[in-house]
């Protein structure tokens, strides 16, 4: 079966999952987000194991058989997601993906993600197979035209009201780029508490310089600079910037930062582990130049400062949330400033 991401609400609520889906498309966040709802609705019929294997360089394609074959000791029934960043199983591969389709397990969904694949991928005989016992999907880019919908849409179902000049000013802005899209809008709705936006006000948003400087102060954050992060948060303060805006940028990146190190540390590949968190190009180097600088175990320390930072904005904690912020911006900087016993000493806050 073939069906396109639109169709995939409709044939989930059917609640009769197939025992294979096959995702491919390079458009990052729509990929992401088929794939998302195929694991909501697995785990809800209990597929609660998920077992992500990586099918690139050596890898071994009987283990997708072994898996497949093998006794969970956790659960009933598991999720075995394949990605594969080359778009082909080659020989081996390809000798698997027919085996295990001709006889799929009851407990076992088989969820194959992939970037957009060629003409000659969509003849092979792995395809059709998955198209005959299981679910193709492919997602494909926004066409300029239907940008506006698109975006007219995901701000709806956002809680914001847009009229047609608003939704056509932040088109413009985006050009295309889906994730950056739907950043304004999750900041849109930090900025907007009665949800509501004409034109005149999306103009000020995506325009405002201290709005855009706080995605300046992340990179400089990134970048590992601790002079310009220190003088552009002062910037940023003295403009009259909200604390909380700040501090949802720089919590965005720490949990990004968060998950490429971890899948870093299972053996992931840094630029397959990029790609599938939606990092842009002209962003990669930054995100791997703080990976070099900051470990996993520094970084969820920043998280844990990032969320007393939070408690301190909103008095549940007494603390400065610029200071606190100036600390957390140098820790991005890789600039020693807490010990992890200091750092639990300065959130600890009375009950």
């Amino acid at each position: 079966m073939r069906l396109k991401a639109e169709q995939l609400g409709t044939h989930l609520s059917r609640r009769e999952l197939a025992p294979l889906y096959l995702v491919s498309g390079d458009e990052t966040l729509l990929a992401q987000e088929v794939a998302d709802a195929i694991r909501a609705e697995a785990c809800l019929q209990g597929f609660t194991e998920r077992e992500i294997l990586h099918a690139e360089g050596s890898f071994d394609w009987n283990t997708v058989l072994t898996e497949a074959n093998s006794l969970s000791l956790f659960a009933d029934k598991k999720i075995i997601e394949i990605r594969m960043p080359g778009g082909k199983p080659g020989e081996k591969g390809s000798k698997v993906l027919l085996e295990y389709t001709g006889k799929p397990t009851d407990d076992t969904l088989l969820l194959i993600i992939t970037p957009k694949l060629d003409a000659a991928a969509m003849r092979s005989k792995w395809i059709k197979a998955i198209e005959s016992h299981g679910v193709l999907i492919q997602t494909w880019p926004v066409p300029p035209d239907q940008l506006p919908g698109w975006i007219g849409k995901r701000l709806q179902q956002a809680g914001i009201r847009a009229d047609r000049q608003a939704v056509e000013i932040l088109a413009d802005r985006v050009e295309g780029n889906l994730l950056a899209a739907i950043q304004e809008i999750e900041k849109l709705k930090l900025l907007l508490p009665d949800g509501e936006v004409d034109g005149q006000t999306m103009s000020t948003v995506v325009a405002d310089s201290a709005r855009f400087n706080v995605f300046t102060l992340a990179d400089k954050a990134l970048e590992g600079d601790p002079q310009a992060v220190c003088r552009t948060l002062r910037g940023l303060r003295d403009e009259g910037a909200e604390p909380t805006i700040i501090l949802w940028a720089l919590t965005r990146e720490l949990r990004t930062l968060i998950r490429a190190a971890e899948a870093l540390e299972n053996g992931d590949h840094l630029d397959w582990v990029l790609k599938n968190l939606g990092i842009w190009e002209k962003r990669k180097p930054l995100v791997k130049q703080t990976l070099r600088r900051l470990k996993l175990t520094r970084l969820k320390q920043m998280l844990r400062l990032a969320a007393g930072i939070d408690r301190a904005i909103k008095g549940m904690r007494i603390a400065d949330p610029w200071d606190d912020l100036t600390i957390l911006l140098l820790m991005f900087c890789g600039t020693p400033t807490l010990k992890p016993g200091s750092l639990r000493l300065a959130l600890s806050f009375p009950d």
